[in-house]
């Protein structure tokens, strides 16, 4: 696996986690415990999210001519 795949799975996998972080942070936000940090960490598991995203087409379109082997 070249740097690039490996890079690509990574960033991917950290995406994800960052989504489902801000989802379970809202979520307990929304619960009658809820406190405001769960809605800050919330939305800053979403924004991170999204900032990962623009990264990986920043980084995508950056490498393009190298190949994922």
């Amino acid at each position: 696996m070249s740097l690039k795949a490996f890079h690509l799975v990574f960033i991917i996998a950290s995406t994800l986690l960052a989504f489902g972080f801000g989802t379970w942070a809202l979520m307990n936000y929304a619960s009658p415990h809820g406190v405001m940090w769960d809605l800050v960490w919330g939305v800053s598991g979403l924004v991170v999210g999204v900032a990962l995203i623009v990264y990986e087409v920043y980084f995508l379109k950056k490498l393009k001519n190298v190949s994922y082997l």
